[in-house]
């Protein structure tokens, strides 16, 4: 695996190791780029303290030591610093005005919530509501028509628990459209190798059917993540199994800028 973009730090309050860890284990797989993607802070109300992601203060740090790593190790990998967010509109501004003094290298749209955290529900709690799973399509698709994201992390987290006929009409549609804009699935080795219901073979199903292409990333939370080459292949074999080929590099995002296919 020469590349992850689903990096998480132990700023997000519930990951674990040093930023270094995650460096050192990403060179040690062999890997050629390594991008930083924490959970983005949001503006909250001053009575409301967040325990899924970094805090506004946190970023001087997140972005000072990420480049300081990238000094250390240039000849030994790319490292890329960026997000994990939500695509919700309401708190967009605040979000840009907070962000815009920061050299952010990319986004990837994470939909944990359809609201905000304060109001949930997490949108990884089983619905058997056709309406919550057209409103998560829709929001997925809204967010990645912005440009701000370069894909969409676990595109299959919504945890639809009703008829496969509504379940494949409504990821159908978000498959086609990342299709159409030539952006991959990501097969998400968290979820795979924790056995979530994230990343699912049902959804995969549908990838197939719409031809897809995936990106493995790894959403490590821990360093080992980024190393252990059984989590790796039993990716890759899912990949294989749908016959979707695998995006080593996002375009703009690669060690040479480039997206290589295989």
């Amino acid at each position: 695996m020469p590349a992850n973009y689903h990096t998480h730090t132990a700023r997000c309050h519930h990951a674990w190791g040093e930023d270094k860890e995650y460096v050192e284990q990403a060179i040690a797989a062999g890997m050629q780029v390594l991008g930083f993607s924490d959970h983005c802070p949001w503006i909250f109300p001053k009575d409301y303290t967040s325990k899924t992601r970094m805090a506004p203060e946190m970023l001087d740090d997140y972005f000072t030591t990420i480049d300081r790593l990238r000094q250390e190790y240039k000849n030994d990998i790319t490292i890329y610093t960026g997000f994990e967010s939500e695509y919700v509109p309401k708190l967009m501004e605040e979000q840009e005005k907070l962000l815009s003094d920061y050299p952010v290298d990319y986004m990837i749209l994470g939909e944990h919530f359809m609201e905000n955290e304060m109001t949930g529900p997490y949108t990884g709690l089983p619905t058997d509501q056709e309406a919550d799973l057209r409103r998560y399509v829709d929001l997925v698709v809204e967010g990645m028509e912005t440009g701000k994201y370069v894909y969409v992390a676990h595109p299959d987290l919504l945890h639809y628990t009703g008829p496969d006929e509504i379940y494949e009409k409504h990821f159908l549609r978000l498959c086609q459209y990342l299709k159409q804009k030539q952006i991959p699935v990501e097969i998400n080795l968290l979820g795979v190798v924790e056995h979530r219901h994230y990343t699912s073979e049902r959804f995969l199903k549908i990838a197939e059917k719409a031809g897809n292409s995936v990106i493995i990333g790894c959403d490590a939370h821990t360093p080992d993540r980024l190393s252990t080459q059984e989590y790796l292949e039993t990716c890759r074999n899912l990949a294989e199994k749908f016959h979707l080929p695998v995006v080593d590099f996002l375009p703009g995002l690669g060690p040479d800028t480039a997206c290589v296919l295989k």
